[in-house]
């Protein structure tokens, strides 16, 4: 999980007019704990100033590069008093698990607190940093990719963003625990921290303090999440919930709330046939937007809602058939399969009909030797093995993470002055690789345990919604990516346990872009002007005014 200044490379642009000054001096926050049990962690801050140019108009801002430190779940701040006292040695030895998570927020100057709005981002993965929102979504600075094409080595630009949303709230980029400069310690703290429910109840820790310490408990607040950040959201609402905090409002960028409905080896799952049918509408956008269909109509968004109403009619009527389907039935969808999708007939009905969707990447366009993205299949890159099943790598990822990395490493230390760490400088980690060993056991409510189950949270999202009815949801897609399909999000939001009044409390905006929208500079901009408009609706028009 997109302007004013000319394009320039990074160091000509800190020397602009944009350019940050020296840090303020910042003592870290004092830790808990004594000499004897000391604090695995301690908060840092870093402050420096810059400014942005949106629409036009010049934006100063102060920014706070930073850690908060949070807990294990169940922590309680008398835990280190009950450590001295106890006459347990490993107990007096060996603290709970700790996570020391970094932030960049950064706040508009001349505006009243705390009644401005702000605003909470994340990336997900689960194991992924906030580099991708912080550098190519919304922060004041954005690196400067390629569109649908690998960016090449560098030097890269990295230019104002007047696409920023500093304009409309005030902006808290975080890193998960262990991913970008944040970091986890203690006993057994992968444990503590990577799983759905330990996940959901750090980022909600972070938040409440964040308030507390920043004075913002009075401003509207708003969460953003983009991919497995889409869990995360959706299940804080209802965990903060539970610390007092009511938001105004959740939007989720490639949503999946519902794993149940992951393209991910969905073969693997027999009977289970929703993976198959909430993918074709993105394998017909991407078979449109690369010219495989022999009959390719003018108008994408029309063509998709015809491809939409079959995907929820005779396709999913016949994959529920299952074995009992005839032939003729067989040969019939396989027809209709390959006129949406570019695929051949006869390779359909090798697949029985269900389309997984690394073997789409692979397939579509192997009559060149390429493979599609899966992040978003605008991107095609050479194929690693012609003999493979399903695609070895993301082309789009490929393309595009050194540039982001790069950028935000020079931009970190060189612009925030954040990473000096004991033992020399720190390690920024884009990303970790936990992907397999995440706890996904979710504890969904009224549940008495977590189910052994894919995790679901739109039951969190909806309890949340009816103790909340003002809170509002908005939900951004792009029609070309195979990892979260747009219509996930559409199906996903249709069984959404709420009553039609609250229904209307959800508001949908799709791009002709993939996972990353903001990787296509136009849907960037209607991404920022749509976000925009969603806060300012949704804060009294508190955003920009205040």
């Amino acid at each position: 999980m997109k302007y004013s200044l000319a394009a320039l490379p990074l160091a000509s642009l800190l020397a602009a007019s944009a350019a940050f000054a020296a840090p303020a001096a910042s003592a870290p926050d004092v830790p808990a704990g004594d000499a004897e049990n000391p604090a695995l962690f301690q908060p840092e801050a870093v402050q420096s100033t810059g400014a942005v140019s949106i629409a036009g108009s010049r934006l100063a801002y102060h920014a706070v590069a930073g850690t908060l430190v949070v807990h294990a779940k169940g922590w309680e701040d008398t835990d280190a008093l009950d450590a001295r006292s106890s006459e347990d040695e490993d107990e007096k030895k060996g603290g709970k698990a700790e996570a020391s998570m970094f932030y960049t927020a950064y706040f508009k100057d001349g505006v009243r607190t705390p009644g401005r709005p702000i605003t909470f981002l994340f990336n997900g993965g689960p194991g992924s940093s906030s580099v991708w929102l912080h550098m190519g979504a919304f922060g004041p600075v954005r690196v400067e990719t390629a569109d649908s094409a690998h960016t090449g080595p560098a030097p890269y630009n990295t230019v104002n963003n007047d696409a920023s949303l500093l304009d409309a709230s005030d902006l808290v980029f975080i890193d998960a625990p262990g991913t970008g400069f944040s970091r986890i310690a203690g006993k057994d703290k992968a444990k503590a921290f990577y799983g759905v429910d330990q996940d959901i109840d750090a980022f909600s820790q972070f938040v409440e303090q964040f308030l507390s310490k920043y004075g913002r408990w009075n401003s509207p607040k708003y969460l953003f999440g983009e991919s497995y950040g889409t869990m995360r959201a959706a299940g804080m609402t209802l965990a903060l919930q539970a610390r007092s905090i009511d938001l105004n409002g959740v939007i989720l960028l490639s949503d999946i709330l519902n794993w149940d409905l992951m393209p991910d080896d969905p073969q693997s799952n027999p009977s289970v046939d929703l993976p198959y049918i909430v993918a074709l509408p993105t394998y017909a956008a991407t078979a449109w937007y690369h010219r495989k269909l022999a009959d390719r109509p003018d108008d994408l968004k029309a063509f998709l809602a015809q491809v939409e109403a079959f995907a929820t009619g005779e396709y999913a009527q016949a994959l529920m058939k299952g074995n009992a389907l005839t032939d003729a039935e067989r040969r019939q969808i396989a027809d209709r399969l390959a006129a949406y999708t570019g695929l051949s007939a006869d390779y359909l009905l090798k697949t029985n009909l269900r389309i997984e969707y690394g073997a789409f990447q692979k397939e579509l366009l192997s009559d060149q030797g390429l493979t599609t993205g899966t992040l978003d299949t605008r991107f095609a890159g050479a194929t690693l093995d012609p003999l493979s099943k399903v695609a070895d790598y993301d082309p789009q990822s490929a393309a595009l993470e050194g540039a982001y990395v790069a950028a935000f490493n020079q931009y970190a230390r060189g612009t925030l002055h954040y990473a000096a760490g004991e033992g020399g400088e720190k390690q920024f980690k884009p990303g970790i690789g936990i992907y397999g060993s995440w706890d996904y056991r979710h504890k969904p409510p009224a549940a008495g345990k977590p189910l052994i189950a894919l995790p679901n949270v739109l039951p969190d999202l909806a309890i949340a919604m009816k103790q909340n009815p003002t809170m509002k949801v908005m939900v951004n897609g792009g029609y070309y990516d195979v990892s979260t399909p747009y219509f996930e999000g559409v199906f996903e939001m249709r069984h959404l346990p709420v009553p039609p009044a609250l229904q209307a409390n959800v508001e949908y905006q799709y791009y002709e872009s993939g996972h990353m929208v903001y990787a296509h500079l136009p849907s960037l901009h209607a991404l920022h002007d749509n976000v925009a408009a969603f806060i300012s609706k949704t804060s009294g028009g508190s955003g920009t005014g205040r």
